[in-house]
């Protein structure tokens, strides 16, 4: 494996893209049709396909066997256009990372270069990631140069904070929404690339890395290849949870279960053991927050608490169990507690005292 996982199996058609089915059907569409926009924004969380698509687009716009009449247009990755911008050696491809140029220097050396024609004689398009970025004057530069483009360039912006961008920027641009992946496709997605990587990956193991993700695929094969460098071909539930520093779904039970009967001692006793076994604190209250999340939806609704996929048939019930015997108000208070000890964490001096402290409170 001589490249990390995210770049190695970095999506070169529109159906390798994992869950943003909505994006793909309304960019096809446009390629389709020939009603390409001038001006897109691709916002939503880290990880979740926004630069990727924007090359797809780049590569679609400037494909030489693009079928205009195609209902399910993609780029055919071997025509000169494709290969130029797979190897990353295109001149109608520019990249600007906004973070760390975001300066009107810059901006206006784009609308310098905007003015020139492609190279391939198709369109010049400008990627501009991490957009919000950008300083005020950047800004102000950039919308002279979307209002009226050359007909021969077309800007994709990504961004994963739509609101720090100016409202005339919103205005106009094509937006689209990209939503988190959902722990089934993510654990889908990462048991083809460890079969294409000759990898063994059970389903349990790969529902742990991709639950960790939350939502962000490349954060879930990045954590694959830690994996692998770690464990060689052979990757198990323990190893995730060791690697990964996941702590095991039992123990956050045993700890709701201590909660609710106002068990001081043994909820002490789970505080130390986490400690003593090098678990970093303040992840772990993190993760319990989200247990607690789900305890209350099952309170609420049992098949909200279901359809989340991270409880197995067996926790399920062991939770039900718990749960008969805490009453709402204790599951509130303890979660607002919890979440209000989060920021404690950060800067207390012993790492456990203010965990320690919390569960004293709602143990006495």
């Amino acid at each position: 494996m001589s490249q990390v996982l995210y770049r190695k199996y970095r999506p070169q058609t529109f159906e390798e893209l994992t869950g943003q089915e909505h994006v793909v059907r309304t960019l096809q569409g446009a390629l389709s049709s020939g009603r390409i926009g001038h001006a897109y924004l691709f916002s939503g969380p880290r990880g979740v396909g926004k630069t990727t698509t924007a090359r797809l687009l780049a590569k679609a716009l400037n494909c030489d066997k693009r079928q205009a009449t195609s209902d399910k247009f993609n780029p055919c990755n071997k025509c000169p256009s494709c290969t130029a911008i797979n190897d990353g050696n295109s001149l109608d491809i520019i990249e600007i990372d906004g973070a760390s140029n975001r300066g009107i220097d810059e901006i206006r050396n784009l609308k310098d270069s905007a003015r020139v024609a492609a190279a391939s004689g198709g369109y010049k398009v400008f990627i501009i990631d991490e957009v919000h970025m950008l300083t005020p004057p950047a800004f102000s530069a950039l919308l002279k140069t979307i209002e009226e483009p050359p007909a021969h360039v077309v800007f994709i912006l990504a961004t994963t904070e739509a609101h720090k961008i100016p409202a005339t920027i919103l205005s106009r641009v094509q937006r689209f929404e990209y939503k988190k992946i959902t722990p089934d496709q993510i654990a889908e997605r990462l048991q083809k690339i460890a079969k294409l990587e000759k990898i063994t990956l059970d389903k349990d193991a790969a529902m742990a890395i991709a639950h960790s993700a939350e939502g962000a695929l490349r954060d879930a094969e990045s954590s694959l290849t830690k994996l692998v460098a770690f464990a060689g071909n052979e990757i198990t539930l323990d190893q995730v949870t060791a690697i990964l520093g996941i702590v095991p779904s039992e123990v956050h039970l045993a700890l709701l279960k201590a909660l609710g009967e106002n068990d001081k001692n043994k909820s002490l006793e789970l505080i130390e053991s986490l400690y003593g076994s090098g678990v970093n604190l303040e992840v772990f209250v993190k993760q319990f927050i989200g247990y607690l999340r789900l305890a209350l939806l099952w309170k609420v609704e049992p098949k909200l608490a279901q359809a989340s996929g991270k409880l197995s048939e067996l926790e399920q019930k062991q939770l039900a169990g718990i749960l008969q015997n805490i009453g709402n108000d204790k599951m509130i208070k303890i979660t607002n507690r919890l979440v209000a000890i989060r920021q404690e964490l950060k800067s207390s001096p012993i790492p456990q005292l203010p965990l320690e402290l919390a569960v004293i409170e709602l143990t006495a």
